[in-house]
């Protein structure tokens, strides 16, 4: 079963873990937005401060409307008494995510309850509680991930490579950056992992360490031969602007059903073909061998295109400090992160995975409202 497992102090650590990571990686970006204002590099500075804002605007979007949704399907008092504590509620949660605090309130709200569960002998309901608030973070951190620390660590690639502007803050962003990725794809998968009835958080050291790795030598490849398109041209962005379309479109296609209202399915459509721009997900649950082969098939053209071209069209980078090891990182890492994917779903996949089509709620037993949306979010 879903909840059969406990919230256990090696868990609560890792959600402090967690909260560090996220406060690291937005300081250090606002500390880098600061130095590039005070230095006068205004571009860089409103650019390092546009994705910072993005990543948190469309969080408290979500968060916003998760905290509507649980509310509606809460039972509670009736009348008049609810209408009036529904306003209140609503009122807050709209200064609070307006203030852009949703986030890091989510936090609070499960470090608070979570450590007296750890501490003291809680009931499986308060830990089923634990483990959906764990779940909606989870989520909110992908959002925040991918539409913040990655395109950041793409633009100061860029601005390193091609401007030969480096300094200390800049590789403590990257860095907090990487580490902010990998950590969120664990915790993402880890708890996607719990949604799956039947199945173990985590299957094993190896499955996990093979997974992870697929998935942050992939990225990894994927952003440095981003950075290179840009340094072949900036207007290559355009380029990427296509490929969000063409994810944007594929979640039409699928007809996700992850939100309960049409406008925020839009905007979860438009933040899936983000993600898609860097890394493959499941947008609904099906079979996706052969959307997957599509995609790395393309991605691989793509990344491997990237070097090719800006030595063809611009021979003098090959004389650059950064041309040859970035071309080896990207071959070496995109073919081994392919090869692990194989391994993966090869060899260590879990066998007795429940059949992912039933994403509609179409199971006679109850499920909450955090249930519902992981599974009908981004699946691995």
């Amino acid at each position: 079963m879903l909840w059969c497992a406990s919230f256990t102090k090696f868990r609560w650590i890792c959600t402090v873990f967690g909260l560090l990571f996220s406060v690291a990686d937005i300081a250090s970006d606002l500390l880098l937005c600061v130095q590039y204002g005070l230095t006068g590099h205004i571009a860089w500075c409103a650019l390092t401060l546009l994705f910072i804002l993005s990543g948190s605007v469309f969080c408290q979007v979500f968060s916003f409307a998760w905290f509507m949704d649980d509310s509606t399907s809460s039972d509670g008092p009736s009348g008049a008494s609810r209408d009036q504590q529904t306003r209140r509620c609503t009122a807050y949660l709209v200064v609070v995510h307006m203030l852009q605090m949703g986030f890091f309130t989510r936090y609070y709200q499960l470090l608070k309850v979570s450590f007296k569960a750890v501490w003291c002998q809680g009931s499986t309901e308060c830990h089923k509680k634990l483990f959906g608030l764990a779940a909606d973070l989870s989520m909110l951190r992908l959002f925040e991930t991918f539409l913040e620390s990655v395109p950041q660590l793409l633009l100061q690639l860029y601005i390193m490579l091609e401007h030969q502007h480096r300094s200390t803050l800049q590789y403590i962003s990257m860095v907090v950056s990487f580490l902010n990725i990998a950590w969120t794809t664990a915790d993402f998968w880890r708890c996607f992992r719990r949604s799956l009835p039947g199945m173990n958080e985590v299957p094993g050291g190896i499955s996990t360490a093979v997974y992870l790795l697929y998935k942050v030598l992939t990225i990894t490849a994927r952003i440095l031969s981003l950075s290179l398109f840009i340094l072949l041209d900036r207007f290559s962005v355009l380029a990427f602007a296509v490929v969000w379309f063409l994810g944007f479109v594929w979640a039409h296609v699928v007809k996700t059903s992850f939100c309960t209202s049409a406008w925020t399915e839009e905007l979860y459509r438009a933040i899936v073909g983000f993600i898609l721009v860097f890394t493959f997900f499941n947008v609904k649950g099906k079979n996706t061998k052969m959307s997957m082969t599509v995609y790395y098939a393309l991605i691989t053209v793509q990344n491997f295109t990237a070097p090719a071209l800006l030595m063809l069209l611009n021979p003098s980078v090959e004389e650059t400090d950064f041309f040859l090891p970035m071309t080896i990182v990207i071959v070496v890492a995109h073919i081994l992160g392919l090869e692990l994917l194989i391994l993966y779903y090869g060899l260590l996949h879990p066998q007795k995975m429940r059949v992912p089509d039933e994403v509609d709620g179409m199971r006679a037993t109850a499920k909450s409202a955090t249930e519902t949306r992981l599974q009908q979010f981004l699946r691995m």
